[in-house]
């Protein structure tokens, strides 16, 4: 959409009852919504979770579909938002492109908001860094920090796909530069500090959590950024990124995004903050979170949710017919085809989800993505079998059409919103010991049999006890690709190991982040990466984000 397509941020503004003088405008068509005007009003939507079944290396479309759910709603004469992340430029660069939904449906300015936006992923960076830096400083000077630099947990971040940065040495080159060791390099998503900005509910809550966050392992005891005095400066970076982001869908309804933690490896959730202003400012809310719902839904019903106090009203999860037909066995290459064999097969993985956020309570209705190679001889079977099933189901072509693709689906949603409000329960208690909340979302969230841990993992669980930590929940960092912590068993595995190798401890944001199978905390750049897909004409405008 052009420049002059876009209606200026006031205009959107004003669908959400908020004036002029309650937003701060970043640009024509960009605002930040400050905390205390959030907080004036008490809350009154419904909350809607848009998740999936395990997408395909291609995507699944959630953003796309939240985007276009919201702008059918509106049509609907329903004042719907879509409350979303922000994208990282890491995969916008890398294989996966942009993360502002697409064609008809997308956020805007989707170019600006795929690259640096309104600066939130840069004072994640920043402030993590700095707190990096601060700790070698302290190193160097042997002041505060009395630690060994062999027992340094926090390393550094940067918002670009780099593998060769996972594992480096620094403080190299003579004693005045620093103490030499090894340390290494996460993506900012996969970053505590945005963890944390995410979960905290205003700018105290944000400095405590900064400070509890865990640097270090000194023997026993632990070692954290409050020791070293670094929650200040890290907040004072951080003020302005902690307000949620206004922009506008390609029909002009309000989008408020704010923060970006992948799914895989963090929890996969958009801001409380912007949550609350969603909910205190429209009728139905509707937030995505990443990946299949064995991970960002899962990590939103048990992390942020309990947190929040938020109840969800409904979970929407999102299908393609190639994906079914993908985890039904047929191959990458022909995964459009029609296969109503392999799609029958494929099932298995779409029905497991359904299961999993009915066991917390929550109704569920199917969105099928619509693409122009699916069969209507496909899409009615799917559609009927899961009727029969006593599951509501509708293809939408919101990526095509917008909002007017999407009216089949809006009204089922709207219909579910006013049966029998649901009966959310989180999957575990907080007092549950850790490595038992962690065998409960492997056997009943991803269907394993049994948890192996690594001696390092033993090791880590142990010293969490020992500090008095059993009550954080987890954020187990898997591969999105299948049930398993093998991206190769696609489908409804069952009798799987999941081994847990490592476990990182992120105390500031109320969790721990097992790590499972061969998962990495900075992805790579594929062979062909979408940034040579971009380009700048002479006049300054740019092609090729997508």
């Amino acid at each position: 959409m052009s420049q002059q397509a876009l209606r200026p941020i006031g205009e959107i503004a004003q669908q959400l009852d908020l004036l002029p003088s309650d937003i701060i405008q970043i640009s024509t068509d960009k605002a930040k919504i400050p905390l205390d005007i959030i907080y004036q009003r008490p809350r009154r939507a419904k909350l809607v979770l848009m998740t999936s079944i395990n997408p395909t290396p291609p995507g699944e479309g959630k953003t796309t579909m939240s985007i276009g759910l919201s702008q059918a709603m509106r049509r609907l004469g329903i004042a719907a938002t879509a409350v979303l992340r922000e994208p990282s430029m890491g995969p916008t660069f890398g294989m996966k492109g942009g993360a502002t939904g697409g064609g008809a449906s997308q956020a805007e300015p989707s170019t600006e908001i795929n690259l640096h936006f309104t600066g939130d992923f840069h004072a994640i960076t920043a402030a993590h860094n700095l707190l990096a830096a601060l700790i070698d400083n302290e190193l160097f000077h042997g002041s505060r920090l009395h630690a060994d630099p062999r027992r340094i947990l926090w390393k550094r971040v940067l918002d670009v796909n780099d593998r060769a940065l996972r594992h480096v040495v620094i403080g190299l080159g003579g004693p005045a530069q620093g103490v030499p060791r090894e340390t290494g390099f996460d993506i900012t998503a996969a970053s505590e500090v945005m963890a944390v900005l995410t979960l905290a509910q205003n700018l105290k809550d944000l400095k405590r959590r900064l400070g509890r966050m865990v640097i270090a392992s000194e023997g026993a005891e632990m070692v954290t950024a409050a020791d070293i005095g670094a929650e200040d400066a890290m907040t004072a970076l951080l003020k302005d990124a902690m307000m949620p982001n206004l922009v506008q869908t390609s029909e002009h309804t309000p989008v408020i995004m704010h923060g970006g933690p992948f799914a895989n490896i963090a929890h996969g959730c958009n801001s409380i903050v912007a949550t609350e202003a969603g909910l205190r400012m429209s009728d139905v809310v509707i937030t995505e979170a990443g990946f299949g719902a064995d991970l960002g839904a899962e990590k939103f019903l048990d992390i942020k949710a309990p947190l929040a106090h938020l109840e969800p009203s409904l979970a929407v999860v999102v299908v393609t017919l190639r994906a079914l037909r993908y985890h039904g066995g047929q191959d990458l290459a022909h995964m459009a085809e029609p296969n109503l064999g392999a799609l029958k097969q494929g099932m298995a993985n779409l029905l497991k989800h359904i299961e999993n956020l009915e066991s917390f309570g929550l109704p569920v209705v199917v969105a099928i993505n619509r693409f122009g190679t699916d069969t209507e001889e496909e899409i009615q079977w799917l559609v009927h079998d899961l009727g029969a099933r006593g599951i509501s189901a509708a293809p939408a072509d919101v990526f095509g059409q917008g909002g007017a693709g999407g009216q089949d689906l809006a009204r089922l949603v709207a219909k579910e919103l006013e049966r029998q409000p649901a009966a959310f329960q989180p999957l575990y208690a907080d007092e549950l010991p850790l490595h038992e909340k962690i065998e409960r979302i492997v056997t009943k969230i991803y269907g394993g049999s049994r948890v192996e841990y690594s001696a390092s993992a033993e090791r880590t669980l142990k010293k969490l006890q020992k500090w008095g930590e059993s009550d954080l929940k987890v954020c187990i960092a898997k591969t999105q690709y299948s049930l398993s912590d093998n991206p190769k068993r696609l489908g409804r595995p069952e009798g799987f190991t999941v081994s847990i190798r490592d476990i990182d401890i992120a105390r500031g944001a109320g969790y721990i982040v097992p790590l499972a199978g061969d998962m990495i905390r900075m992805p790579g750049l594929p062979k062909e990466p979408a940034a040579y897909r971009v380009g700048v004409d002479d006049a300054g405008h740019i092609q090729g984000v997508r």
